[in-house]
């Protein structure tokens, strides 16, 4: 198949690229490299097409879906301090951007999309492990963190409702905290692992130093290693049923607390945790079933301390502030 991927230049998207080619496909991409980076697939880039584009322009859409069987819809402004700091253009790109690769395939008669959701749009889950069918909710509109929930939840609904009439398969994906080298410096574990090397380096390389979090340590969440992400959607690609939604996650929940140890232990330091207020908003606990991914195959096969071993190492060699070795 020849497969377009927007958003192709980011953490996911690169990665799902390289997937894509080992499993035989073709791969076109669109990215405006924002937050994205070619480098990412700089080994690789002579067997990629290119499109240097914004999903928020009709027309760079219309030109990458132009030819394409098939569509994985990941473009996005994702990171959470994004969602507090630039809630109209998350949302912009979430909006414009699933219209425009809507409107795109209905004029190429592309048949297959596959949307990446997110674990945001259910906020504060009553049940965990959470299913797919939990309630998606935005809980106040006039906190823009839910500005990145409330866009998912439209991608959703529009996939899925344009989904019943004009495609053969139309699929979404919600991932679950999905890690690994070079995945940003937006998220949780190189937003901790920088914030450590920073502190030592602060504390004149003392292997024991306070080190601040947000919230007590409690709150929780579960990992998933990017290898185990593209297998994830490579199953849904091959497998995944028409007007579907399928977690792909860790199925082991991982608290705060233990997550800066297991980062600490890769580092040889000693953090002595100091509590912090949490943002608003924030959620204390999330893990998905996963169930149905598994049901088509889906295996979440490496555990954290494996993964975090190059992804730490990774932020340590690039910190963008010396630190003592």
């Amino acid at each position: 198949m020849k497969l377009l991927v927007t958003g192709g230049t980011g953490f996911i998207g690169s990665a799902l690229c390289r997937g894509l080619l080992r499993a035989g496909h073709q791969v076109r991409v669109i990215d405006d490299d924002s937050r994205g980076s070619q480098r990412r697939l700089q080994d690789v880039a002579g067997r990629i097409e290119w499109v240097a584009g914004d999903v928020r322009r009709a027309d760079d859409v219309l030109a990458a879906v132009n030819e394409v069987d098939g569509v994985f819809h990941l473009a996005a402004v994702n990171g959470t301090e994004f969602f507090y700091q630039k809630p109209q253009l998350v949302l912009e790109v979430a909006v414009k951007g699933m219209m425009n690769v809507l409107d795109a395939c209905l004029s190429q008669g592309v048949r297959t999309l596959i949307t990446a959701s997110s674990s945001e749009v259910y906020q504060r889950p009553e049940k965990i492990p959470t299913s797919e069918d939990v309630p998606l909710v935005v809980p106040d509109p006039l906190n823009p963190r839910y500005s990145y929930g409330g866009g998912k939840i439209i991608s959703e609904l529009l996939t899925l409702n344009y989904g019943r009439t004009h495609f053969d398969r139309a699929i979404v994906f919600r991932p679950h905290n999905v890690y690994g080298p070079d995945m940003g410096w937006e998220h949780v574990i190189p937003q901790l692992t920088v914030r450590m090397l920073r502190c030592q380096a602060a504390a004149g390389g003392a292997r024991e130093f306070d080190f601040p979090i947000q919230g007590d340590g409690n709150e929780t969440r579960a990992y998933l290693y990017i290898s185990d992400m593209v297998e994830g959607l490579l199953a849904l690609l091959e497998r995944g049923e028409h007007l579907n939604i399928y977690h792909l996650g860790h199925p082991h929940e991982v608290s705060i607390r233990d997550l800066v140890d297991a980062i600490a232990a890769e580092l040889d330091v000693a953090p002595r945790l100091v509590p912090g207020p949490l943002q608003p908003g924030s959620v204390q606990r999330r893990c998905p079933d996963i169930g149905k991914a598994c049901a088509l195959g889906f295996r979440s096969t490496v555990n954290l301390r494996e993964g975090l071993r190059p992804t730490v190492s990774w932020y340590r060699q690039n910190c963008p502030q010396p630190h003592p070795e």
